[in-house]
């Protein structure tokens, strides 16, 4: 297998240590091995390390080597998003389980939250991200808001739980994505949520809200995603323009 990028050497390692092909209190290849089988550089090689350690699969130490620790992490999960299509291998990961689909109007309240006018209509699902299957415990609660002309979006979500409502509106109407626009807050779980996430009310989270824009730059989608705190951390890399 040749991975070309961290983000899949980090899939098929901690796969790899889940389904016990790398055990329990035994040392992974050395990172001059992992980069020859994946032919990738040592600096990705090492971001991947790091993000397995964050999780708590693996420990490194200077003349021993890195050690599996644990086949699933301890608590969340770290994912590293910088493409439309890493967005889609998130959903496919962690599948959604809708709770309800209704069509709204936008009071000033979740106008502000959203970022549109007042008395907008939206349609709006309801779902919860389940952490590795249906009967797993939930890393987030999501509120989808869609253009309501897709009014039978609904139960194409539900039939594919692992595909992203996007995408499906791509795939059903051709409207594409031409870009999103991402904003990241730290909030409180609210107590309407709780339960459903099994967390405490007041409970530190963090609010992800992505607006999704067509060729024309015009908003066809808009996402809310609730994430407590301990099963959730967004990993992001910057670089230097070379001028």
């Amino acid at each position: 297998m040749t991975a070309t990028k961290n983000t899949d050497l980090t899939r098929d390692l901690s796969e790899g240590i889940a389904s016990g092909r790398f055990a329990v209190g035994t040392l992974l290849p050395t990172e001059f091995e992992l980069c020859e089988q994946y032919g990738l550089s040592r600096y990705a090689v090492r971001k991947a390390l790091d993000q397995l350690q964050a999780l708590g699969l693996i420990s490194r130490r200077k003349n021993v080597g890195t050690r599996v620790e644990a086949m699933r992490p301890q608590a969340g999960f770290t994912q590293s998003i910088a493409t439309v299509e890493e967005l889609a291998r998130f959903g496919a990961e962690h599948v959604r389980t809708v709770q309800s689909v209704h069509e709204v109007v936008t009071d000033l309240a979740l106008a502000r939250q959203l970022g549109c006018p007042g008395g907008t209509r939206w349609l709006h699902i309801a779902c919860l991200r389940m952490e590795g299957g249906q009967q797993a415990r939930p890393i987030c609660w999501l509120d989808l808001y869609i253009d309501p002309a897709y009014a039978d979006l609904g139960e194409l979500v539900r039939n594919a739980p692992e595909t992203l409502a996007s995408s499906l509106i791509e795939e059903r109407y051709g409207r594409r994505i031409a870009r999103i626009q991402q904003d990241i807050e730290a909030v409180l779980v609210p107590r309407e949520r709780s339960e459903s996430l099994g967390t405490d009310a007041g409970a530190p989270a963090l609010q992800i809200t992505r607006h999704y824009l067509d060729v024309a730059d015009q908003v066809f989608e808009i996402s809310v995603s609730l994430h407590p705190a301990d099963r959730f951390k967004f990993s992001m890399e910057l670089s230097r323009t070379r001028d």
